[in-house]
């Protein structure tokens, strides 16, 4: 009788385990995100302002859960990463995917967009371009293109001396980010030496290069006006970041929460790229207290247009035949 008991008592036990383990199993699905920036970052709120619409919407279904500073990946770690599902989704510089899909260097050419109006149209989802792309970024890495991040656009550094035409690059060193910036400062007559972001300051302070390549903010943050005293507003080319999901995790939603997902996208793409370049303009704004700001004038900039117009021609023939694409996408 008392084994029986304790039979029964065991047997609702297991059940009542197994009814709390299948309740929480089914109360939310989580997705995890990697992020080698400060949660405090323009990023950072962006991935925040995604978490606080998708957990709303969902009503409990999809938590969102985020790990800044690289606590799991560093950058060039992500798109595989989140291509093989060792994470749900990520940021990334779009940079990172020119291994598998060299055309997505389209957004460092030189003056490929003729203005910020011509570049909004381009990377907004939906567009020519983006769907050519981010279909090229699945096919190749299983990654998910969500949205992309807007980052900023390119200026230029130099001390003592304004950069203004393409002559005062001559015979400079110039830090570079990515392989096709560096075919823009060869056709502009400097040398380019490739740099992480955060061997900036010293490098330019012990005269490692002669002339820098960044973004406004990061002249800001990374206080470079301390060691470089002229800043030439080019804004030659895009800085560009993607948030990325696993496709095999996505696809294993359901509609309902795949729409959410999308649909929040979209809205915090807006709201980021809106937000950089308000910030863009009021950093520019606040450095022009800290160093001299250079606007060119535009004569000299069609100078600097027609030192790098081949640049584009080496991209459309020898970034392949998604390049072309998308060159003919945007109209080029």
């Amino acid at each position: 009788m008392k084994k029986s008991f304790a039979a029964a008592i065991m047997a609702i036990a297991l059940a009542s385990s197994s009814a709390v383990v299948t309740t929480a199993a089914m109360a939310a699905t989580t997705i995890r995100v990697t992020l080698q920036l400060p949660i405090t970052h323009s990023l950072g709120q962006n991935w925040l302002a995604f978490k606080k619409i998708v957990e709303a919407q969902s009503g409990g279904d999809l938590k969102v859960q985020i790990f800044p500073s690289a606590q799991l990946y560093k950058d060039k770690q992500v798109p595989k990463a989140v291509g093989s599902g060792a994470v749900e989704a990520g940021s990334a510089f779009l940079g990172r995917f020119t291994g598998s899909v060299p055309a997505v260097d389209v957004v460092n050419l030189p003056f490929v967009f003729k203005d910020e109006a011509a570049l909004r149209a381009a990377v907004a989802t939906g567009s020519k371009m983006r769907n050519i792309l981010d279909a090229a970024v699945l096919k190749e890495t299983g990654d998910k293109v969500l949205w992309w991040q807007a980052f900023g656009r390119n200026i230029y550094l130099s001390k003592g001396k304004a950069i203004r035409v393409p002559a005062d690059f001559k015979g400079k060193k110039v830090r570079t980010y990515g392989k096709v910036l560096g075919w823009t400062v060869t056709a502009l007559g400097g040398a380019p030496t490739l740099m992480s972001g955060s061997k900036q300051f010293l490098a330019y302070q012990q005269g490692a290069v002669d002339i820098g390549m960044t973004g406004a903010s990061a002249v800001k943050s990374r206080k470079l006006y301390e060691v470089m005293d002229h800043m030439t507003l080019s804004f030659d080319s895009a800085i560009e970041f993607v948030a990325i999901i696993n496709n095999k995790f996505f696809n294993g939603l359901s509609k309902k929460n795949q729409d959410i997902i999308l649909k929040a996208a979209k809205t915090v793409e807006k709201q980021l790229r809106d937000s950089i370049y308000a910030k863009e303009a009021a950093d520019v704004k606040w450095l022009r207290g800290k160093m001299t700001v250079v606007d060119l004038t535009d004569a000299e900039r069609a100078k600097w247009r027609q030192a790098t117009k081949g640049v584009v021609d080496r991209f459309r023939k020898e970034r392949g035949v998604v390049a072309v694409k998308v060159l003919k996408a945007i109209g080029k």
